[in-house]
């Protein structure tokens, strides 16, 4: 499958590359990045396995994630896609489109999670056939909340996922 390339203002969305890795694996390995995701900075071993199955969404879905590059600096900023992570929730989400995204600490605060899932929506809108999407989104990530919100998402549910408090976002796929 031809992983499709995205581009913005400020940044190109495209497929990873083992080149990324380096970058990959000291951005999930920075606590402050992990903070309201897990916690829990991620092992060489666990980010690897983490580039797999980004690359192997798109190989058996259709969708996956892409690295985000700044264009001006050519370099790797972060991760933004969706996934079936088949997530041990309640109510389950298996089978729906998830979205998600993280950037490197100096990444944020510059707009380029909003410019990187605008962009990423708009594509899932013109080639996704499930009528919405959802994203995962701990209580405490004010940040995040407000840019799923930004981006069309509406809380659907309050409920826990590994043992923290989270709101499932349900964005419904605009008529086109």
């Amino acid at each position: 499958m031809q992983i499709p390339t995205l581009e913005t203002n400020r940044l190109i969305i495209r497929a990873h590359s083992k080149d990324d890795f380096s970058a990959l694996k000291a951005m999930w390995a920075d606590p402050e990045v992990v903070k309201f995701i897990s916690g829990i900075p991620s092992t060489e071993g666990q980010s690897w396995m983490r580039l797999m199955t980004y690359l192997g969404h798109w190989q058996l879905l259709g969708y996956g994630y892409w690295a985000i590059i700044e264009k001006e600096t050519n370099s790797y900023v972060g991760d933004i896609g969706i996934a079936d992570f088949k997530r041990a929730i309640s109510p389950s989400i298996s089978g729906t489109p998830e979205t998600g995204w993280v950037l490197s600490k100096e990444a944020q605060g510059k707009g380029y999670a909003l410019e990187a899932l605008t962009a990423v929506l708009k594509w899932a809108d013109k080639n996704l056939s499930h009528p919405n999407t959802v994203c995962i989104i701990t209580k405490e990530n004010e940040r995040s909340n407000l840019l799923a919100e930004k981006c069309g998402y509406k809380k659907s549910v309050e409920t826990v996922f590994n043992d923290k408090p989270v709101v499932i976002f349900t964005r419904p796929k605009p008529i086109l």
